[in-house]
Parts: C-alpha cells; structure tokens; sequence
C-alpha cells in the first residue's frame, strides 16, 4: 500500500492561501520513532541547564572549629562540631555542586528525531508554509495580521532561513511567535508550537539538508 502524500498550505503575505506545495517525504513523512524522539527532547532540556547549583559541605560552612561541649560528663551526645549536618546551620551531606548536565547523541540519531517531530506535526496538519516576507521596515502589525489570517494559534515557530533583522525585529514583540534559524531547528521547539511556519526558502533549506 502506498504511502499517502504529506502537503501543506501556502499563503501569500497578505495570509491569502496561494496554493498547495508536496512536503519532502523523506523529512516529513518518516515512521515514528518515539525511542529516538524521547532522547533527543531530554537531551535538549539537560543542555538547556546551567548546572551552577551549589551547596556547602561541612568543610565549606563558616564557623564550627570548636568542640560545643566537653566530650565527656555532660550527660549528653558527644559532639564535634556545631556545622556536622545534623546540626541548623550545619553542612549539607551529598548535596548538589556545579557539573555539566550535557549529553551526546550521534549527529544520525538527532537528524532522525527532527525529522520525527517534523512528520509528527505535518500529519496533525500544524505546518503551514508563506511566501518570503520581506518588510522594507520593522512592522509588528503586519506579521501579527498574517498570522492571524493563518489561524496559526496562540504558539507559533517561525522558521527562516537567515538572519532577517526587520523580520525578527517585527516579530520580538509577539508572545505567541518564536523565529528561528532553520540550523537551530529543534525537536522540542517543533513539538510545543501549535503551528510550524516555513517560509518558502527556509522549506527548501530543510529539504536540501534532512532529506
């Protein structure tokens, strides 16, 4: 049985639909693999992490170089120092210090996840594509317009190309909008949106260089 075409709609600028264009099978429409998917979601969010936490041990805490009472003939628990973590004030036993939370994953395994996400999307009909948007000056209003006339939703990933600074300076304001690169592509970030936005140079970036 063959396997049923992906597509998505094109809108013009003025978020008029302009037709339909195939999506590259070989990118948006790959069998799921939710294995690989899993992994490179939590891979992103564990080198998303700072990883600068920090407590004090019982060395590190300020104070606690005297013995608080004579070891013998008070009657009570022998102790050696009022920073042994037993203690308020006291050091923290195995508590968390600064480290990396990064991990690897082979370059053909993240590839396979993006491409996951993106079929994933392209399937539940949340990709959209628009013709190039070139503004002549910074335009929130206008970007704003084209997504509602898309019916984009209340999350929106727009994927460019390049650095367009008119377009990205348009769209900083728009809470629902986040613009991205299409070599900062993502599993997570094509996940959480509502809807995937492509524009037509940055489709054909994708395509030239998942598939």
């Amino acid at each position: 049985m063959a396997t049923p075409k992906v597509s998505a709609t094109v809108y013009d600028v003025s978020g008029k639909e302009s037709g339909q264009v195939e999506l590259p099978e070989a990118v948006f429409n790959v069998p799921v693999n939710a294995a690989v998917l899993h992994q490179a979601v939590r891979r992103q969010q564990a080198n998303d992490r700072q990883g600068t936490h920090e407590t004090k041990t019982r060395g590190e805490v300020s104070g606690g170089g005297k013995k608080p009472w004579k070891q013998k003939g008070t009657g009570r628990a022998r102790q050696g120092s009022t920073r042994a973590p037993q203690w308020r004030h006291g050091g923290t036993v195995f508590g968390p210090h600064p480290r990396s939370y990064e991990q690897k994953m082979p370059r053909k395994q993240r590839r396979l996840a993006l491409k996951v996400a993106l079929s994933v999307r392209s399937q539940e009909g949340a990709v959209r594509v628009v013709e190039e948007i070139s503004l002549q000056e910074p335009k929130t209003r206008v970007v704003a317009d084209l997504f509602a006339q898309l019916g984009a939703g209340a999350s929106i990933l727009l994927v460019i190309p390049e650095h367009d600074l008119l377009l990205e300076k348009s769209t900083r304001n728009l809470a629902s909008v986040k613009t991205i690169l299409v070599t900062s592509l993502n599993p997570s970030d094509v996940l959480t949106a509502e809807t995937v936005v492509f524009t037509r140079s940055a489709l054909s970036q994708v395509e030239e260089w998942l598939a």
